[in-house]
């Protein structure tokens, strides 16, 4: 798919030589992030996702790539507020992976949460495109490894069936997007937005 080599291209993904700070752009992202899975995936984020050596924690992308940190101000944060306020927290269950090309994710469910907020998202900021507009309907995932040989991608698979062994389902609740920014190219939080208790 054209969406995921842009996609390893803005995130460093597939690229094995590390990257010189003149080669980063510094980005953000919108991202619910997911601790309980941490201790399924994290092995394989680190051996097999890049974006996790750059010290993304687990998580479901919303948007990315969103602002330079640097236009990110108290209005924009404002902004955010009120529209992640207007959503309901909710509970999310992982007991199903998926593929991509070269990608293998966890499948949350329900979706609709994550697709209602991603659509109010590129809404209110329609110049910032999920994957740079390379996907019209992006799928929320959260990935466990994406290697750079697509061939490899099976083997990996079978690999994390067997260590997921009774890991799953992972059960968690959303109840904050946390705005994630780069700062020399490692991934930090900046700021989390709560959502609308129920």
């Amino acid at each position: 798919m054209a969406w995921l080599l842009i996609l390893r291209e803005l995130c460093g993904i597939g690229c094995r030589r590390p990257r010189r700070d003149s080669e980063m752009n510094e980005t953000s992202a919108l991202v619910v992030l997911v601790p309980e899975a941490e201790s399924t995936v994290a092995t394989f984020r680190q051996r097999y996702d890049p974006a996790a050596a750059r010290g993304m924690p687990a998580h479901i992308t919303l948007l990315y790539p969103f602002k330079d940190p640097e236009q990110i101000d108290p209005v924009v944060l404002s902004e955010l507020g009120s529209l992640f306020a207007r959503f309901d927290s909710f509970s999310v269950t992982m007991k199903r992976t998926g593929q991509f090309p070269g990608v293998l994710f966890l499948q949350p469910e329900p979706k609709e949460p994550f697709d209602a907020m991603i659509k109010a998202i590129t809404r209110t900021y329609p110049e910032h495109l999920p994957y740079g507009g390379a996907v019209q309907d992006p799928h929320p995932h959260l990935t466990v490894a994406d290697v750079a040989q697509e061939a490899n991608l099976l083997g990996v698979a079978e690999e994390f069936d067997r260590a997921a062994g009774g890991k799953l389902p992972i059960q968690s609740r959303v109840s904050e997007v946390s705005l994630m920014a780069t700062r020399e190219g490692f991934w930090h939080r900046r700021h989390g937005f709560q959502l609308r208790c129920d």
